[in-house]
């Protein structure tokens, strides 16, 4: 009798763990469903919807990286950058030099590059960030860092011949490239590079966050391209030419600001066969109409008597316009209106230079810096712009005041037939530039000229 309730009781028991088991793992199983799924879910959550979820209770250790990193690519960049410094210095050296040329400052008769070479240290991607913004093509964003050691030695004439080497070369930007998708292979027909410059609205840019109640603000911010470098004069001294350092740094800033930085880009075509570009190239958007009214308090640069002043106005550095001279005035009052072509207003800027007429080289007086964002369409606004030393602000050491500068400006947007006569003009003007300085009547194609066309009053 004890046999068989042990025997009972023990079934009994093995049993309730059986049915108890099959419980517990039933549960956890379901759990686990139920877990995978949550996270299945917040998987599938960008960060908008977490920002509607948290609200102003956004955890601050919540990070999205706009950038997702490349080790791997890094690596295979540095075991193969022997060959690619090869092809990109060949590359650098056939197509810079005639840019070097066409951008070259009056003050200089001949600007070639005399050693290049690229170096031993590979530059270093930190991130790439890939987006699909317009049907047909892929967009990436590549943040570059270079800190290397290339040889690079320009050959300089402005009445003396001097080699100027350029040391410490570190680069820092966003390069942006588009890919045009075809059916085609290599299933790419055109690739276009450019340099993000200082704002750009972006889908997925990188986001500062500020909270006020329940709303929230974005701004994207974008870090302007840094080109760091020193110049060293081989056999000689960069004081044997007047002003030569900052020669060459507005002609690298006009170079980079004028055909590499967005809304600029360069176009190249792939694949061997005929493309139609058109629809990726830079195309005019609207015209300017700039009126420099006067100024007043200019900065005095005579030994004896006054300053000669007159105004250079432009948005691209190709496309320069002066005004008249006024003799002797340092509150001069010119009246004169520019018509400036623009092809992003959203993300260009006019630039307005008061120079004092002189023999030989001609001073600089003040420069001003205007924000087309901030105009609206067809209607004339007059503002008040502060005269600077530069518009690199680290590179003012003068503190004093050089005056004011007036200005009205009205912003037309065109219309496609405006845009195809804008397009010709353009092209009409700068092959005016090259006959111009061909026959000696400017020393440069940077040249500001006094275009009828362009410029009235």
């Amino acid at each position: 009798m004890g046999l068989v309730s042990g025997m009972f009781m023990g079934a009994l028991f093995g049993i309730s763990i059986m049915v108890g088991w099959r419980y517990m793992m039933s549960n956890r199983s379901r759990s686990r469903a139920a877990k995978a799924a949550d996270i299945k879910l917040l998987g599938s959550l960008d960060r908008e919807d977490l920002k509607k979820l948290c609200g102003d209770n956004f955890p601050e250790w919540i990070s999205f990286p706009v950038y997702e990193q490349v080790k791997w690519l890094n690596k295979q960049l540095s075991k193969l950058w022997p060959y690619v410094a090869e092809a990109a210095t060949i590359i650098i050296r056939d197509s810079v030099e005639p840019i070097l040329e066409e951008y070259r400052p009056s003050g200089i008769s001949s600007l070639k590059f005399s050693k290049l070479s690229l170096g031993n240290v590979a530059p270093k991607i930190e991130g790439i960030r890939i987006q699909s913004q317009k049907q047909g093509q892929i967009t990436m964003d590549m943040d570059f860092r270079w800190g290397g050691d290339p040889d690079i030695v320009l050959g300089i004439e402005a009445g003396v011949s001097l080699p100027i080497q350029l040391k410490d070369l570190q680069v820092f930007t966003i390069i942006r490239v588009i890919f045009q998708l075809c059916e085609e292979i290599p299933c790419i027909s055109a690739v276009v590079v450019a340099l993000l410059s200082e704002v750009i609205m972006l889908n997925y840019s990188e986001l500062i966050f500020w909270s006020t109640n329940t709303k929230w603000m974005l701004f994207w911010y974008q870090p302007k391209p840094r080109f760091d470098y020193t110049l060293k004069a081989i056999g000689g001294s960069l004081t044997a030419i007047p002003g030569l350092s900052d020669m060459i740094d507005d002609t690298v800033t006009s170079i980079i600001t004028d055909m590499l930085q967005w809304p600029h880009r360069i176009v190249v075509p792939l694949g061997g066969v005929p493309v139609d570009t058109s629809d990726l190239e830079l195309k005019p958007q609207g015209k300017l109409m700039l009126t420099i009214v006067k100024a007043h308090n200019l900065k005095n640069m005579e030994m004896m008597g006054k300053s000669d002043p007159y105004a250079v106005a432009f948005v691209r550095p190709l496309e320069k316009f002066k005004t008249k001279v006024v003799e002797n005035n340092l509150n001069p009052v010119w009246n004169q209106m520019f018509h400036l072509t623009v092809e992003d207003k959203e993300t260009q800027c006019a630039i307005v230079e008061v120079f004092d007429e002189d023999i030989g080289s001609d001073q600089r007086l003040g420069i001003a810096k205007l924000t087309l964002a901030d105009l609206q369409q067809d209607v004339e606004k007059e503002i008040d712009l502060r005269l600077m030393p530069s518009l690199d602000m680290l590179k003012i050491k003068d503190k004093k005041d050089r005056g004011n500068i007036i200005v009205k400006a009205k912003y037309h947007q065109f219309n496609k037939e405006e845009q195809d006569a804008a397009l010709a003009e353009e092209k009409k003007m700068l092959e005016n530039k090259e006959k111009m300085k061909n026959d000696g009547a400017i020393n440069s194609t940077m040249d500001a000229i006094d275009d009828p066309t362009h410029v009235s009053g």
